[in-house]
């Protein structure tokens, strides 16, 4: 499995894309996310508000930093989720707990590329991780 690129090198190419080949950037940027065991996918790590199925799992790593495992049963929510770990993967958890993760997608405009449906589970996407992040900087 493939680590998944630095959110400022997906801006870069973004960027550069039309609306169709921004989906495929993201569906491809979905394929990248580690497979998440499906005993994982459960009520608890369900993010609530999504239109489809998606599921956000936080683990740590031996040395403390934040490691999230994700799947969604549909391929854009599931590039969507990828972009977001994309920002905060394998960081300190104080460090994910104050960023603003809204601010740092704000150049992927995903309310205008992306259907209502396809992006209302962002926000509470972006609030789990950063909640996990405070509760375990907390710890």
């Amino acid at each position: 499995m493939t680590a998944l690129p630095a959110l400022a090198d997906i801006a870069e190419e973004y960027e550069f894309l039309d609306s169709e080949d921004r989906y495929r950037l993201l569906i491809e940027l979905g394929r990248k996310l580690e497979p998440m065991p499906e005993a994982l996918k459960t009520d608890a790590t369900k993010v609530r508000g999504c239109s489809s199925s998606t599921w956000v799992y936080p683990t740590r790593l031996p040395d403390g930093r934040l490691h999230f495992l994700a799947d969604s049963n549909a391929a854009i929510t599931k590039g969507v989720v990828a972009l977001i770990l994309s920002a905060v993967q394998d960081r300190p958890p104080a460090e994910v707990a104050a960023m603003d993760i809204r601010q740092l997608l704000e150049p992927f405009n995903l309310t205008r590329e992306l259907s209502s449906n396809r992006t209302q589970g962002v926000p509470n996407m972006i609030a789990l991780v950063r909640e996990t992040a405070a509760r375990l900087a907390a710890a």
